[in-house]
């Protein structure tokens, strides 16, 4: 299992980490999430590569802004 660190921008609460949460999920391939609205970290565990762009892109649809870190 793998797991990758994302920082995301505009979360301020535990409906935003939600959202985030429901939409990097839907990702094929994604095992596990933790996300947290004070640090602004998104960690992803993972069985099968999943692409950056892929978990930047399910953040966007979230409302918010992710780059790996």
């Amino acid at each position: 299992m793998t797991t990758n660190e994302y920082q995301v921008t505009g979360m301020s609460c535990g409906h935003c980490e939600a959202s985030v949460r429901n939409e990097v999920t839907k990702l094929a391939g994604v095992a596990g999430v933790e996300v947290s609205a004070k640090t602004g970290r998104l960690v992803i565990s993972t069985d099968s590569p999943v692409d950056d762009d892929a978990v930047v892109a399910a953040v966007d649809e979230a409302g918010y802004t992710a780059v790996r870190i």
